[in-house]
């Protein structure tokens, strides 16, 4: 049986206690013999791999390489993964171009099956890369199945530095950030943003963290947000901001029962 994370208590409590405990409860999750398995069997056979076709017709390296960019969900849309991948990122009208979801873009650009040379699969210290990447989301996964608020945590504390150390100007970056739902969930929340939000236009949306991000932790650049004392602050305000709505339903909904149990049987029943 795969060994589950131990979570105690929820919000910052639970937050607390799993970085306090995160580094020993990977090293017990990581040696799972089914995460073991998987792992092994993707460093021994991915250099066989030089196409998509490849890939996903191997369900088991399919599961690792979608896994390490949080799209395992994806496993059974082959033919939809194989176009992604095929297509690669270097025509702008590849399908991972026009995805709004910004993981199908680092998916395609790391694997790099359009490549003029060869596929990122042939390449020394690929195997690891993904391999380190899957172990980190599956871990976030299982935290995910106990809270998912610790899951979406522990994603922007992971993923935030890598795209702010990935090329490009900031505008790319903040565009990346947007494009990626996991990390456009914990700001959103922590920002405080309305649920109609993502309906603005995209330079609009783009003005509008920057302020926000500014007024609130007192940086605009991505780059700066990946400060680890700014990483905490925005982690830390995403799980009260979480607490708090998740408290303001729950009291909605116990408002809501109430008033029913208050109302005389017979009212209900005519």
């Amino acid at each position: 049986m795969t060994f589950q994370p131990v979570i105690v208590g929820s919000g910052l409590v639970g937050w607390q206690f799993l970085q306090a405990t995160q580094s020993k409860q990977r090293a017990v999750f990581d040696a799972a013999p089914e995460l073991v398995r998987d792992t092994d069997y993707f460093a021994s056979e991915i250099r066989n791999v030089t196409s998509a076709e490849d890939l996903v017709a191997d369900r088991r390296l399919l599961r690792v390489a979608l896994g390490a960019f949080g799209l395992q969900d994806d496993i059974d849309n082959t033919f939809f993964v194989r176009k992604v991948l095929e297509d690669g990122i270097n025509d702008p009208e590849a399908l991972a171009n026009r995805l709004t979801d910004e993981r199908y873009k680092s998916l395609a650009r790391t694997f790099a099956f359009d490549s003029a040379l060869e596929p990122a699969t042939q390449r020394d210290g690929f195997a690891a890369d993904i391999i380190s990447r899957f172990r980190a989301q599956e871990f976030e996964v299982a935290v995910g199945n106990q809270d998912e608020s610790l899951r979406l945590a522990m994603n922007y504390e992971r993923s935030l530095p890598e795209i702010a150390r990935a090329s490009g100007g900031d505008d790319t970056k903040w565009f990346r950030v947007m494009g990626t739902t996991p990390l456009r969930n914990v700001l959103e929340t922590a920002l405080g943003l309305p649920s109609g939000f993502g309906q603005l236009d995209i330079d609009k949306q783009l003005e509008m963290f920057r302020d926000k991000v500014n007024s609130r932790f007192g940086v605009k650049e991505i780059n700066d947000m990946a400060d680890p004392d700014v990483i905490r602050k925005v982690v830390q305000t995403y799980l009260l901001q979480s607490q708090i709505n998740q408290t303001s339903v729950a009291g909605s909904g116990q408002i809501a029962l109430s008033l029913l149990q208050s109302i005389p049987r017979q009212s209900l029943l005519g």
